[in-house]
Order: C-alpha cells, then sequence, then structure tokens
C-alpha cells in the first residue's frame, strides 16, 4: 500500500542524516490528524461539527491504520459525538510511535540506539530509502509553489502542515511567508486540519493552566 498521510509527515520531520525528530511536538499532532484523514478517506470513518464516528470497523489492510481503527472504534462506543480534538490528543504519542514503526517496517528508516550520558537511551532514525520523501517533496513544491491543483490527498496533507505551522518542515530553505498564504487557502475548510489546530489549541491552554497552577502553589 501506498505511504499513508501520517507517515509523509513523519518522513518530514525526522532529520535525514541524524535521525532526530523536528518540531516533535506539532509534528506529532499533525501525524495523528494524518492518520485519521485516511481512515475517513477509506470510509471507515465519518466527522460531521467536529465529531467523529466509526462507520465502517472493517480493516483497511493496512497495519498502521488498522492498528488506530481498532482503537478508535473501541474509544467511540464508550461515548458518542466524540471530538476530532480529543481523539488526537489521546493518541499523537502512539500514532507517532506506530507510524515510526510502519516506516521502519517499509525501509525508509532505519532504528538507531545511543545513550545519553552512557545512562538514558535515545532511538533516532535515519533515512534508509530517500526515494519516497523526494517525491512528496516534490508534489508538495509543485502545488504550493507552482500552483498545481492538488489530489484530495496532497490537499489534506497541505491542510495539517498548514495547522500545525510546520511551514519549516515543508520548505526548510524557503521563508515562511512565501509559503504561508497559499498554504492557508489551500487548507480552508479541511476538517482535519481544523481538528488539529483545536487540538494544539486545546493543550497549550492546558499547559498555561498548569503552569499558573504551578506557580500559584510555588508562591504559597
Amino acid at each position: 500500500m501506498a505511504v499513508t498521510l501520517g507517515e509523509e509527515i513523519a518522513l518530514l520531520s525526522l532529520d535525514d542524516e541524524s535521525g532526530a525528530a523536528k518540531e516533535r511536538s506539532s509534528a506529532g499532532w499533525a501525524v495523528a490528524g494524518g492518520i485519521l484523514l485516511e481512515l475517513a478517506m477509506a470510509g471507515r470513518v465519518s466527522v460531521t461539527d467536529g465529531r467523529l464516528a466509526v462507520t465502517d470497523p472493517t480493516p483497511t489492510g493496512n497495519a498502521l491504520l488498522d492498528g488506530r481503527l481498532a482503537q478508535l472504534d473501541e474509544w467511540t462506543r464508550r461515548k458518542s459525538r466524540r471530538k476530532v480534538a480529543d481523539w488526537l490528543t489521546k493518541d499523537q504519542s502512539k500514532a507517532v510511535t506506530a507510524t515510526v514503526e510502519s516506516l521502519c517496517e517499509r525501509g525508509l528508516v532505519v532504528e538507531e540506539e545511543s545513550r545519553v550520558l552512557g545512562l538514558f537511551p535515545v532511538r533516532r532514525y535515519p533515512e534508509a530509502d530517500g526515494s519516497v520523501e523526494r517525491e512528496l517533496r516534490e508534489r508538495l513544491a509543485s502545488v504550493v509553489l507552482h500552483g498545481t491543483e492538488p489530489d484530495d490527498r496532497t490537499g489534506g496533507l497541505i491542510a495539517l502542515l498548514h495547522a500545525a505551522k510546520l511551514y519549516r518542515l515543508a520548505f526548510p530553505e524557503l521563508p515562511r511567508k512565501q509559503v504561508q498564504a497559499r498554504m492557508a487557502e489551500l487548507a480552508e475548510g479541511q476538517w482535519a486540519g481544523d481538528g488539529v489546530r483545536e487540538a494544539i489549541r486545546n493543550m497549550q491552554a492546558a499547559m498555561v493552566a498548569i503552569t499558573v497552577v504551578t506557580a500559584t502553589t510555588v508562591v504559597l
């Protein structure tokens, strides 16, 4: 099966040589959003007014998507009218782990483990096969820089990258202002991007609240 949207975003986020994750937090939201959008395009989930429903729990045949679909199906059964942003908040860490594992299985990256200070294990994922990422970057450049009309998958990918403000991952050699307006135009009305933006806002608000409570406790 073709590389999924989540895998494409993960490839953009991993440094080709060192394998270190760039913009780890924001990329995580986009990876989870990419998997969800892929499931929607496969007819397995639907989204209405920002709410999720599993419409078909049948496996797609892709291990990465099917693992997240099973978890999503169980989650939505426990409560109706689940929000997209809530799922992304819950799943983004696990989704990233599963996505990187899938990239390893495809032979696109390799896992390397080292230890910081000789004690703490660190895993990194340098590039093993750059052909998929090269094609991806060419496709993004064609749409964003040269005005080519995107297909649904590429339009969704751009919406996710825009929502998570991952301009430097997609176009590392260009200033943000050169690509932001076009990406915003392409992202308009894409529910996957809206869900990612909401999830990021919710998490930022939660972090601010935690910081305020912590600071107040220290003062007291």
